[in-house]
């Protein structure tokens, strides 16, 4: 590593901690809230660190917390950040735990209840072990992270990245195996735009459709010309997805329906394909509404960028994650087309998104995100928490000697 800083050995954990972790993750299973919601979560997390000692927890991004654990060790005036998203989906949960959610249609369907308590163990860890080191962690327990307006956005407009170094996190995986960690560096998330579409026709007899304009017929024009941007204009290893996730229009049996909505997202990986996207979605609803005679109201929404990993950090994380659970488990793994809101921490400060497999068939965990059957393996919980110590403790030593 630079600097000449060396990867500590395992990272132990002390058990009573990890207890707290299962103890936690599972409360948050059974009692989920909705981004920008999260008002429970944050009374609960204050809470559960606040009765480990830990002070000076603050409010941020309205519903989410930070907290800083600052090392006693040795002088230091680096900063690093850990990122755990805190927010639920609105799916209503099949996955069959004990410990399912209590509120109906809400579920952790994308692991955010472990990512927090994996944070909470790092916090725990660090506030009992604080003499053995220095500088600051700063651990953002953030809301809003799968919906506007974006906790990740807010985290950094409200200055919480301004005197940080670095910035870590984790995020579950169902595709990699328990016990293993996958990253590489470059990009690794894609951006991810929102729109909403108002189809205008115009209403008539089921029995006389040449007398309206079929606003459904129209929509369903659309969703299947817009497919056609992927998979006929863009070079295959430029990264674009376009997808349509709802579709409304028509109430009655005997009415051509005047008006559809449709709805969804476009996510890239670089802004020349995202403009290019933008540009080509609006030109194909346009031609299409007039073709047919309707009109048509396309809304865009700018959402997040898509998150880069940085080499430097990224190295950090694939020594820390050797130390602890050997080469063998440590992969080179491109990015995925899921988008993360961590982007906006990676515009703003080097920063590393690693992925902790979680995928073990033995306890039926194989369904992927955002699935109503979705499980996470709490085995791998430890694997997450030592990963994330160890690389804090290295980044903060690696920088102490730099600054030496």
């Amino acid at each position: 590593m630079a600097g000449g800083s060396a990867i500590p050995g395992t990272i132990d954990i002390d058990a009573g901690i990890l207890d707290r972790m299962i103890e936690i993750r599972r409360h948050l299973h059974r009692n989920p809230e909705l981004s920008n919601r999260e008002v429970n979560t944050q009374r609960y997390l204050r809470q559960m660190l606040a009765g480990q000692g830990i002070a000076g927890i603050r409010d941020v991004a309205v519903f989410g917390l930070a907290v800083d654990i600052v090392g006693t060790g040795k002088p230091s005036n680096r900063k690093l950040a850990i990122r755990a998203d805190i927010d639920a989906l609105p799916i209503a949960e099949e996955s069959g735990v004990e410990f399912a959610s209590m509120n109906p249609g809400v579920m952790h369907a994308c692991g955010h209840d472990a990512h927090a308590s994996m944070a909470f163990a790092v916090a725990e860890h660090l506030h009992q072990s604080r003499n053995s080191f220095g500088g600051t962690v700063r651990l953002i327990f953030q809301p809003a992270e799968e919906d506007e307006p974006s906790g990740g956005k807010r985290v950094v407009e409200e200055g919480l990245l301004d005197d940080i170094d670095a910035a870590i996190c984790v995020h579950v995986d169902p595709y990699t195996p328990t016990g293993k960690i996958a990253v590489s560096s470059g990009p690794y998330t894609l951006a991810c735009d929102t729109f909403d579409v108002v189809v205008t026709g115009s209403a008539a007899h089921a029995a006389k459709p040449y007398e309206g304009i079929d606003a459904i017929a129209v929509a369903c024009s659309m969703v299947g010309e817009l497919q056609k941007i992927v998979s006929r204009e863009i070079d295959p290893y430029d990264p674009l997805v376009i997808s349509v996730t709802g579709i409304n229009g028509g109430n009655a049996y005997n009415v051509i329906a005047g008006k559809v909505t449709l709805k969804g997202t476009i996510r890239s990986g670089s802004d020349a394909t995202r403009e290019r996207a933008w540009r080509r979605v609006r030109a194909i609803l346009e031609a299409i509404a007039t073709a047919h005679g309707a009109s048509v109201q396309l809304d865009i929404h700018k959402g997040e960028p898509g998150v880069v990993n940085d080499v430097e950090m990224t190295e950090l994380i694939v020594a820390s994650a050797k130390a602890c659970v050997g080469p063998d488990n440590v992969l080179n793994t491109p990015g995925w087309t899921i988008a993360d809101d961590f982007g906006y921490y990676s515009e703003k400060r080097p920063s590393v998104y690693f992925r902790l497999g979680i995928r073990n068939e033995a306890v039926g965990s194989v369904f992927p995100l955002h699935h109503a059957r979705f499980r996470v393996d709490e085995a791998a919980l430890k694997v997450g928490a030592a990963t994330l110590v160890s690389a804090v403790t290295a980044f903060l030593s690696m920088h102490r000697e730099n600054a030496d």
